[in-house]
């Protein structure tokens, strides 16, 4: 059923191109046409653009194709379609990229007639893969089962098969999944004849699509996957897979793959898969996690306990928490204890808020103050307590948690039941804690009660008299540089007066490529970032996306870095810091464009933009601890780390970069 789409089946059309055409792409970034063609791209000006498409230079063409990746205006396809003929491959398989990226479904149509069924020499088959993939952005459920039965791709088609996959990944990212999808990602990620990026993306899809089934039948050779040591990458995502499987066979696999496995990532994702078993059986394996030396995977035991706890145990959580854990560990199985505790349990509540309160004044950081406001916020009748000791607090980060634990008090799904007779009363106070957040002129503050209010079963709109306080909010927000606030308070005034939720608003532009910057890394793109557990040094990508890279070296050059902190560290997914704030708000006054590529986040040590939606960028980055196909194509990749990767890997949060310097 998929060859008809997408198999071998004779089409005309397909020339391959002459040796008389030049075909390659050359990217100089010194080249004046290719500064140009990037300037147009910055300011979104669509049709300077448009002329490229028909230039005689093949690189001119692809730089205008792959601009249309990062703009994402659907009203494009039309013209990138005829690059879809074009005799390079590259400028094929860019506009490809930038159809796929539009997401509108009318590029489908258009990237099916462009695919090359006869190409049996391979001339196209980056333009293939391309194809591949963005008909996953944007086709329809036809055409993923298309997609799914292709079984003409031999392991040697390594284009072609990471294509496949990353089509049917890109389709289980927009919630549409099939059987055969699933059985075609199982046979990729557990063949050991197939090429490894490809077992990667088709691993990645089955730990990330969501109500997808794994049978018993398939316990068997996942948890081979699992115990094979060529690849972490694979067995990292496997993990999780094999969880799914929910089996007794699938339990004992994960419990004896923890035991072996020595990199703490895969671990993570081990106990992570383990949250679907039954408590009793996985609770040993968490507590030896809870134990190790390594704080990311002492972190993750910490989420399972949170997750997964038992009131039985929150006694047990109470005494773990005093053991000789780190702090965040300690205060993490603190918040456990408090989440679970059962309600009449009142004597060891109380000593329980009460060594809470001692850590709380008693701690060195700012983040170990906002852990121990989390823990304090379980337990929602401390919402007084939270309020007094945090919500003017002098460190943004403490401020930040401090509204995100009145949030969450609020969200709480058994918020009237809990709160009992007097819930009206704490709803009416935490009402006016957000409504005295919009009065701060914080932006984080703002942005969090903003959320809170958008509370349907609290009905916060019947109580708010009027909406001159948000609207004020509002108009003192400083653009672009507090645009994530900005948007999310006019959803939230949208919310409250029962209009449609507008469109996300894009910061115009503000902020020119300084082609200057890149001059100044010609002799060597490698920076080195400085911090007290060892050095990182990344390679830069102008070439890739010379905006973000000009305007990192920039921030550099004026030690913008220093003494700024990683604020967010996730295990086994990211450390981001180089914010203002040290919470992950706010930012300078200007935004930088989204400078999206064909480049996959299918290793460690990639650099991306944090942003708050695309064109929102300024100063914060982050680098990936393992793969995160998920984030391809909306989070502009800028560098990769080449020296100091075991000093990411031990990163925490709060840890301070010292500087930043250009080699």
């Amino acid at each position: 059923m998929g060859i008809p789409l997408f198999g071998l089946l004779l089409h005309g059309g397909c020339i391959p191109p002459s040796d008389e055409v030049p075909t390659d792409v050359e990217i100089k970034i010194e080249d004046p046409v290719f500064q140009r063609i990037h300037n147009f791209q910055d300011r979104q000006l669509r049709d300077s653009l448009y002329p490229y498409f028909h230039h005689e230079n093949p690189t001119y063409r692809y730089l205008a194709a792959m601009a249309f990746g990062s703009i994402r205006d659907s009203s494009a396809n039309d013209s990138l379609a005829l690059l879809l003929a074009d005799p390079s491959d590259e400028v094929r398989a860019a506009a490809a990229f930038a159809i796929g990226q539009s997401g509108a479904a009318s590029g489908e149509a258009l990237l099916l007639k462009a695919f090359s069924r006869d190409d049996t020499a391979g001339v196209y088959w980056q333009a293939n893969r391309a194809i591949l993939e963005a008909t996953g952005k944007c086709g329809p459920e036809a055409s993923l089962l298309a997609l799914s039965t292709i079984t003409t791709y031999k392991p040697a088609d390594t284009l072609l098969l990471e294509g496949q996959a990353l089509g049917i990944y890109r389709y289980a990212l927009r919630g549409l999944t099939l059987p055969e999808g699933t059985a075609r990602m199982l046979a990729l990620a557990t063949g050991e004849e197939y090429p490894a990026d490809c077992r990667v993306i088709a691993a990645n899809y089955l730990l990330r699509a969501q109500d997808i089934r794994i049978d018993s039948s398939e316990v068997p050779a996942l948890s081979a996957a699992l115990r094979r040591p060529a690849d972490p990458r694979i067995r990292m995502a496997v993990a999780v897979a094999l969880g799914k499987a929910r089996s007794e066979m699938a339990l004992n696999s994960l419990a004896e793959a923890f035991g072996k496995e020595q990199d703490y990532r895969v671990r993570c994702n081990i106990l992570r898969a383990l949250g679907n078993f039954e408590y009793e059986k996985v609770k040993p394996v968490a507590l030896e996690a809870l134990k190790a030396n390594n704080i990311h995977l002492a972190s993750r035991a910490v989420q399972y306990f949170l997750e997964n706890g038992d009131s039985r145990d929150a006694t047990l959580y109470w005494q773990l928490a005093k053991d000789t854990l780190p702090w965040q560990a300690q205060l993490g199985m603190y918040q456990a204890a408090n989440r679970h505790l059962p309600a009449y349990y009142v004597d060891y509540r109380d000593a329980i808020n009460a060594e809470l309160r001692q850590r709380l004044t008693g701690a060195n950081s700012p983040y170990e103050k906002a852990a121990a406001l989390k823990a304090l916020g379980e337990f929602g009748w401390n919402y007084r307590y939270v309020y007094r000791e945090g919500f003017r607090a002098e460190t943004p980060a403490i401020r930040t948690t401090t509204m995100e634990v009145l949030a969450d008090i609020s969200n709480r799904k058994d918020f009237r039941a809990f709160f009992g007779e007097g819930y009206r009363q704490v709803r009416r106070e935490l009402l006016g804690m957000f409504l005295e957040a919009m009065q701060t002129g914080d932006p984080a503050m703002i942005a969090i009660a903003a959320g809170a209010l958008r509370n349907a079963s609290l009905n916060y709109q019947t109580y708010i008299p009027s909406y001159g306080l948000l609207d004020t909010a509002l108009s003192r927000l400083e653009l672009p540089k507090e645009i994530e606030t900005y948007n999310e308070l006019r959803k939230t005034l949208a919310f409250l007066k029962g209009e449609p939720e507008p469109p996300n608003r894009t910061p115009e532009f503000n902020h020119p490529i300084d082609w200057s910057m890149i001059t100044r890394i010609a002799n060597s793109r490698n920076v080195t970032i400085k911090t007290p557990r060892g050095n990182i040094v990344l390679e830069l990508l102008p070439d890739i996306a010379p905006g973000t890279v000009a305007n990192f070296v920039a921030l550099i050059s004026q030690n913008f870095y220093t003494d700024k902190v990683f604020h967010r560290v996730v295990p086994n997914f990211v450390i981001q810091g180089g914010g203002l704030r040290g919470d992950g708000y706010g930012s300078l006054d200007y935004t930088i464009r989204s400078e999206l590529s064909p480049l996959h986040y299918l290793s460690e040590g990639l650099v991306g933009m944090a942003s708050a939606g695309n064109h929102t960028e300024c100063t914060q980055f982050f680098i990936t601890h393992a793969p995160a196909p998920h984030l391809d194509g909306n989070y502009t990749i800028f560098a990769r780390v080449i020296s100091g990767m075991e000093v990411v890997h031990q990163i925490q949060v709060g840890d301070r970069i010292e500087e930043i310097v250009l080699r």
